[in-house]
């Protein structure tokens, strides 16, 4: 029997979690130009890191899910889902119905962000003080 020790795991995640950083990379300079060029590429990077961890505190895990909550984020800005301005982000986030159900929860964030794209503040640099270097 093949046995994957607890390190090559983390080695495996890490790679894994490149990859993904490295597509969203190419996929928010696509769609995203501007906003891309004024954080710079490692801030770019600390952002896709930063919405991992907070779509992750939302249950939303799978690479398509959490590209759809990167681009909102990128749209609407860094701690969209905290915004008061924005009310309709936390309650999908938050609705327990959709609690099981991640894929649902990211396309009814999305539909709802194009509902709303006149709101858009767009992500911004972070402010030095606050850079994770």
């Amino acid at each position: 029997m093949l046995r994957i020790r607890k390190e090559q795991n983390e080695e495996l995640a890490k790679v894994a979690l490149k990859r993904f950083e490295d597509s969203m990379i190419i996929h928010l300079n696509k769609f995203f130009p501007e906003e891309c060029k004024a954080l710079d590429a490692e801030a770019t990077r600390r952002t896709i890191r930063y919405a991992i961890e907070r779509a992750a505190g939302y249950d939303i895990v799978s690479q398509r899910d959490v590209c759809i909550y990167t681009d909102v984020m990128f749209v609407f800005g860094r701690d969209f889902d905290k915004d008061p301005k924005l009310p309709w982000a936390g309650q999908i986030l938050n609705d327990k119905s959709l609690k099981d159900k991640p894929h649902e929860k990211a396309d009814k964030l999305y539909d709802t962000a194009l509902e709303n794209i006149e709101k858009a503040a767009g992500i911004k640099p972070e402010p030095k003080d606050l850079r994770h270097e």
